[in-house]
């Protein structure tokens, strides 16, 4: 944590680190996954010098929780393949599935 930062600040990245190690992270990871949420708290809240503005603007990381993940087998969600479908004009994307949008979007 950065020196100066207030005391919610920090009872935050301890919570967030602990609740990273109880969900099998290792301390090094959980250490900053707790330090980059904070900091981009504190840039939402205008406590830090600098902000980049994904950091400002950008959907808070409690709501997100892993909607752009990308990883794994399964992908992208159902609705990010639904968003990219309405950006590129898909007819009918309404009453496709996951796989039907996958296909129209060329993924």
């Amino acid at each position: 944590m950065p020196r100066g930062s207030s005391d919610k600040r920090e009872r935050q990245y301890e919570k967030i680190k602990e609740s990273q190690q109880e969900r099998g992270a290792s301390t090094a990871r959980a250490k900053e996954i707790a330090a980059r949420t904070v900091n981009k708290e504190r840039a939402r809240a205008g406590e830090s010098r600098t902000a980049s503005r994904t950091s400002t603007q950008d959907i808070s990381s409690g709501r997100r929780g892993g909607k752009r993940s990308h990883s794994g087998a399964a992908g992208p969600t159902r609705d990010q393949l639904y968003a990219e479908a309405q950006r590129k004009g898909v007819e009918g994307r309404s009453s496709m599935n996951k796989a039907q949008l996958a296909k129209a979007v060329g993924r």
